[in-house]
């Protein structure tokens, strides 16, 4: 039987509310998952921690605009938890009375007499106590909205987003129009795609400046990180979410700090760092250690270039795109298609090792780059020991470097390097390996390095005899 919006109030002192429908996840699950991105995951990853599915969790960050605000902090004590509350439902079906219930709980008779009468369920025309409608109605009771400073003050409102998407104008106070931007779709700024034109101030710029513009009117007075939730936050619904685009970053989601301080290069270890490489290395007077790195082309192509500190002599790496890339679409966390993933660059080393003696391969020098993030396995299985250059340090690897810039002559910037062939490849490493060298005093570094493997097999004759 159903009651009226009357019975229900003498029932259960609140007035009726709409279904909940399926039991929600809960704010204490929501608030653990952003405790998990507080620590620099991403979000796929918090959900999974949390037992949520990743759609889920993918949900809660874009509508947060990744700012979490008060739900990354724990909730107060002083009010149930669900758990507490299905503890409640238990003792209650066992029984128990209001009293008895507090005392094994640890609360108040009060707070669960309240409890079972407020929260409860009253669809069925009494009043039937089950945690999910409970959880999900003091939720509902908790929230108090407060309306946020730009909804109600319309001449700040209209102040940032001139000041945020204002015209440019030249010298002469005409409209500059500028390129057109593709719509917003609540990505992140294009890559390599035209952005609007606008004013662009930051929101730190904004809230200094009226202090300047209105010394006198308290009432326009903003902070810069209010303005930024009006931008990233969904529910907020003050400022337009496409006015993220008029920021310099163009980002659609606010990056969480600790992500943003989060190692970029998480595979260099202390241990493989440039420093604790051989000092046999660095006077190039034993051949066998390589400096190595990647021409990028367009459309994610790239070749491999590896050259001899000692010798010069260079050998180029075929890397051709996976089974599947440019059919298959691109997916989150996804496998590595393009020929420079970690798996792909790996293997492309090893067979590139095998070719030559193994005294000739001593070390491998590399720059940050994450294509050799898989580098453990790769010394594992070659014996080869690899080691990073320091960030922003390309003279660590000037012979590379150099070299890379010798290939450019034939592999010009802003072209498609997939349409090579290995064999193609191959001809340009020996035409660099046939050059005369002056710092090898005009030998060639196929000369050099073919006398260097004559004197090792003299000395292996002779030790031999």
């Amino acid at each position: 039987m159903r009651r009226s919006a009357k019975q229900v109030y003498r029932l259960s002192g609140r007035a009726a509310m709409y279904s909940p429908g399926a039991p929600s996840l809960g704010h204490e699950i929501e608030r653990r998952f952003w405790q998990q991105i507080a620590t620099g995951i991403t979000s796929e990853k918090a959900a999974e921690a949390v037992g949520a599915s990743q759609a889920v969790g993918s949900r809660w960050f874009h509508y947060h605009g990744g700012m979490p605000l008060f739900m990354s902090k724990p909730i107060s004590g002083r009010y149930l938890s669900f758990a507490e509350r299905e503890e409640i439902v238990l003792l209650s079906v066992q029984g128990l009375g209001v009293r008895e219930i507090a005392r094994r709980i640890r609360r108040s008779a009060s707070t669960v007499s309240r409890e079972l009468t407020r929260n409860a369920a009253t669809r069925g025309g009494s009043l039937e106590y089950r945690a999910s409608v409970a959880q999900w109605k003091a939720e509902r009771f908790a929230k108090r909205p407060k309306p946020a400073k730009l909804a109600t003050n319309a001449r700040l409102r209209q102040y940032v987003q001139e000041r945020l998407e204002g015209k440019v104008h030249d010298a002469d106070g005409h409209e500059i129009a500028g390129p057109k931007q593709a719509p917003f779709k609540g990505r992140n700024k294009p890559h390599r795609g035209e952005r609007r034109w606008v004013k662009g101030w930051s929101p730190e710029q904004i809230a200094n400046r009226l202090q300047v513009y209105f010394p006198d009117d308290e009432s326009m007075r903003i902070s810069h990180e209010a303005i930024y939730q009006a931008l990233y936050i969904q529910g907020r619904g003050v400022l337009k979410r496409e006015l993220v685009g008029c920021l310099r970053t163009g980002r659609a989601l606010r990056v969480p700090r600790a992500r943003a301080r989060a190692k970029a290069w998480a595979h260099v270890s202390e241990e493989v760092m440039i420093s604790s490489r051989p000092a046999e290395a660095e006077d190039r007077a034993v051949p066998g250690h390589w400096e190595g790195d990647l021409l990028i082309g367009l459309n994610r192509s790239a070749i491999g270039t590896l050259v001899e500190r000692s010798s010069r002599f260079t050998m180029l790496v075929h890397l051709p795109c996976e089974k599947g890339y440019g059919l298959i679409p691109r997916t989150k966390n996804g496998p590595a298609l393009a020929g420079y993933g970690a798996v792909t660059m790996a293997n492309a080393l090893k067979k590139t090792v095998v070719d030559l003696p193994a005294h000739l391969w001593r070390s491998l020098t590399w720059d940050r780059g994450k294509e050799l993030s898989d580098h453990a396995r790769f010394t594992i299985e070659s014996g080869v020991k690899v080691f990073f250059a320091d960030p922003h340090s390309p003279w660590q690897r000037g012979t590379n470097e150099n070299t890379n810039g010798l290939l450019r002559q034939y592999f010009p910037k802003g072209t498609d390097l997939s349409r090579w062939s290995a064999r193609e490849i191959q001809a340009v490493a020996n035409t660099l390996n046939s050059r005369p060298r002056k710092t090898l005093g005009w030998k060639t570094p196929a000369e050099a390095s073919h006398g260097y493997l004559k004197s090792v097999q003299q000395s292996d004759v002779a030790t031999t005899g």
